[in-house]
């Protein structure tokens, strides 16, 4: 009977670790970067609470405008890796965690964040 208990409860506690999801790690706050519309306007773009690990392409910076972001702030919890292509290719820079903005020579089209 104790081999029966044992392995019935050794059975669900395997059960419910295989069918809990595994939580989404993602930095704390926001990553922000100003751009020029291909209309001509001045924007910032933003990224809230953005997943960890996973490459961004920023919005308003992709291949139908011509100009990459600039100015990037990274004001979240993790470090952030800025790169001047799309798909986290070409030259790189790193961001520290809560810091303000970089120099407006700093051109971004994607980042991710660990």
């Amino acid at each position: 009977m104790r081999l029966r208990s044992a392995f019935t409860a050794a059975f669900g506690a395997a059960l419910l670790i295989a069918v809990t999801p595994a939580s989404a790690s993602a930095a704390t706050g926001q990553f922000r970067y100003d751009y020029v519309t291909v209309e001509g306007f001045e924007a910032t773009g933003f990224l809230n609470s953005p997943p960890s690990g996973r490459c961004i392409d920023l919005p308003g910076v992709g291949e139908d405008n011509p100009q990459p972001g600039h100015s990037p702030k990274n004001r979240t919890d993790a470090w952030a890796t800025v790169f001047t292509d799309a798909n986290c290719e070409g030259d790189s820079f790193t961001l520290r965690p809560h810091t303000g903005g970089a120099s407006d020579r700093l051109k971004v089209r994607s980042v991710v964040f660990n």
